[in-house]
């Protein structure tokens, strides 16, 4: 079961991505978006930039930090 978290900049996370998607979701910005499995077993669905996602693929393993954005761990 996924679940959309809403993580904050001081949130710090660790996952391995289990999906990727994009939507242009307001019909004009493109957003790029990672599945994540996180240590606890459960997923999240979360909002990264678009090199990041580019430069990822499922079963890589990303890490968020406080006031930090994501990376490929």
């Amino acid at each position: 079961m996924s679940k959309t978290h809403e993580f904050g900049r001081d949130d710090s996370w660790e996952g391995v991505v289990i999906h990727k998607s994009r939507g242009m979701l307001d019909g004009s910005d493109m957003y790029h978006f990672v599945e994540i499995r996180l240590a606890d077993g459960e997923s999240a669905k979360v909002r990264i930039g678009h090199r990041l996602w580019k430069s990822i693929a499922v079963g890589d393993r990303i890490v968020k930090r406080p006031d930090a954005d994501p990376a490929k761990a």
